[in-house]
């Protein structure tokens, strides 16, 4: 996978978010404008969103591409949700576990997708092992470092960290063990998101009506898109707007923003 957006806010068709504007993320799957690495995101996708009075999301997940899968277009168009994450999946290993490893992973109230690539898998990862009950390595869905990373995020939000504060200290505990991996962490629970900006693009719209947009790269032209700076932690809320912090501390020296919406990539090795 190596293109994912989230979005709070009115509900609106799925269409309307992933399908419709002239740079969506259905056509990112096979012309992305700001993807570092890979070129074409062929190896599944998936989309997760929030049903009104549910708080558990419904999953729609296909191992191939996004455009082949003709199901697709009528479930956009009239799918309607106030809470979406949807991914497009760029393998390192074509094929690996198939519809399992496409994003988006999830448990309980929580979506989450990795944009990126943990160099090395699996021996890379090997330290890190211990620190997770063996019931949740058991429990992975696939067997791809996006899954793994995704059990080291879950096992924090389970020992009560807050979302941005689990991805922060995933992201620092895998980039000690694997320095040149790319980290680029999507995390929803329907009213919140949080997102880690770390060896790739990431990109935020806080618009009308209270909603916000995360997205590896912009969707259409609207000049109120924000590139968030590599190496940072975002959190978001219809509530609290969009906040910044490093990476590193993800809980300390907050940068709030509270702004309102009114060339092609290099090829390079794909992400995970």
């Amino acid at each position: 996978m190596c293109r994912h957006l989230a979005y709070l806010g009115p509900e609106l068709s799925l269409g309307a978010l992933l399908v419709e504007p002239a740079h969506s993320l259905y056509r990112q799957a096979w012309a992305p404008r700001r993807q570092r690495n890979g070129t074409v995101n062929a190896d599944g996708f998936g989309v997760g969103w929030y049903p009104a009075d549910d708080p558990v999301p419904a999953r729609y997940r296909r191992a191939g591409p996004l455009w082949a899968d003709p199901s697709f277009a009528d479930l956009a168009r009239v799918i309607r949700a106030g809470a979406v994450l949807a991914a497009v999946r760029d393998a390192t290993l074509a094929g690996a576990d198939g519809e399992a490893a496409a994003a988006p992973f999830a448990s309980g109230r929580w979506l989450f997708s990795h944009n990126g690539a943990v160099p090395g898998w699996p021996d890379a990862a090997a330290p890190l092992v211990p620190t997770l009950p063996p019931v949740d390595l058991l429990s992975m869905e696939a067997r791809t470092d996006s899954a793994f990373v995704w059990a080291l995020v879950l096992h924090r939000l389970r020992g009560g960290a807050e979302p941005g504060d689990a991805l922060g200290e995933t992201v620092r505990q895998v980039a000690e063990a694997a320095p040149a991996s790319r980290l680029n962490l999507l995390l929803t629970d329907g009213t919140t998101i949080a997102a880690t900006a770390w060896g790739d693009s990431l990109w935020y719209r806080a618009g009308p009506g209270d909603s916000v947009t995360v997205a590896s790269e912009p969707y259409d032209d609207d000049p109120h898109w924000r590139e968030v700076p590599d190496r940072t932690v975002l959190t978001a809320s219809r509530a609290t707007g969009v906040r910044l912090a490093p990476a590193g501390n993800p809980a300390s020296s907050p940068t709030p923003d509270s702004a309102r919406a009114g060339g092609p990539p290099s090829p390079k090795e794909p992400c995970t």
